[in-house]
C-alpha cells in the first residue's frame, strides 16, 4: 500500500517521542515508502535529556537516505515539485497545533504543510503536547473539522500527574497514513 509513496515526515520538538518515532520509521521505509525528512528549527537544532539533535539527525537521515528539510526555502517547493503525496507530522506539538490551525507558516514543517495542502494531499497528525486537553484543546478541534487532516488516535499521557496531556499512539503511525492516503480516519481516535 505505501511502496513508492513520497512521505514527507516531519518532527517536532516533543523530544520525548523521539525514540518510539524512530522505530517507527524504521518500519515504514520497509514498506517501500520513499521518506522525505522534515524538521523544526528546535527539533533540528536542540540537544535535550533525550538525546543530542546530531545523533537524532544522523540517524533519520541513514533511515530515510534523503537529507533533513530544515528550512523554510527548502520546504517551499514541495508543493509546486508535488514532492509527496502525504506529510505527516508526528510528534506534533502543541505551539505547531496552533499554528496549523490558524494559518500560521514560519517553520519548515508548517511550510512543508502548507506547500502540501495547495495540491489537495493529505495530513496526518501525531498529537503530542503537555495542553491537549486545555489551551490546545480548540485547535485539535479546529483541525479535526478541516478537510485533509487525519489524527493518529491518542490518549492522555498520564490522567495522575499531567491531566491535560494528550499524546498518540506510536504503533498506529503506519495504519494512519495507510487510510489517510483513502480519506479515511482511523477509529477510535481517542483511546
Amino acid at each position: 500500500m505505501l511502496n513508492g509513496k513520497n512521505i514527507g515526515f516531519c518532527m517536532t520538538g516533543s523530544f520525548c517521542t523521539f525514540h518510539p518515532v524512530i522505530e517507527e520509521l524504521k518500519k515504514l521505509k520497509k514498506t517501500g515508502a520513499n521518506i522525505i525528512p522534515i524538521m523544526s528549527y528546535n527539533s533540528y537544532q536542540l540537544d535535550t535529556k533525550f538525546g543530542k539533535a546530531k545523533t537524532f539527525i544522523e540517524e533519520i537521515e541513514s533511515i530515510t537516505e534523503h537529507k533533513i528539510i530544515h528550512t523554510i526555502p527548502e520546504a517551499e517547493p514541495i508543493g509546486p515539485k508535488r514532492l509527496t503525496d502525504i506529510i505527516v507530522i508526528v510528534p506534533c506539538t502543541g505551539n505547531t497545533l496552533g499554528k496549523l490551525a490558524n494559518g500560521i507558516t514560519d517553520t519548515p514543517v508548517l511550510m512543508a504543510t502548507k506547500s502540501n495542502l495547495r495540491n489537495g494531499n493529505n495530513v496526518v497528525i501525531g498529537v503530542s503536547t503537555n495542553d491537549g486537553l486545555a489551551a490546545s484543546a480548540q485547535n485539535i478541534g479546529k483541525l479535526l473539522n478541516r478537510r485533509n487532516y487525519y489524527f493518529v488516535p491518542f490518549r492522555q499521557d498520564n490522567p495522575i500527574t499531567k491531566p491535560r496531556s494528550l499524546l498518540f499512539d506510536p504503533k498506529m503511525i503506519i495504519k494512519t497514513i495507510e487510510m489517510a492516503l483513502n480519506d479515511e480516519q482511523v477509529q477510535p481516535i481517542l483511546l
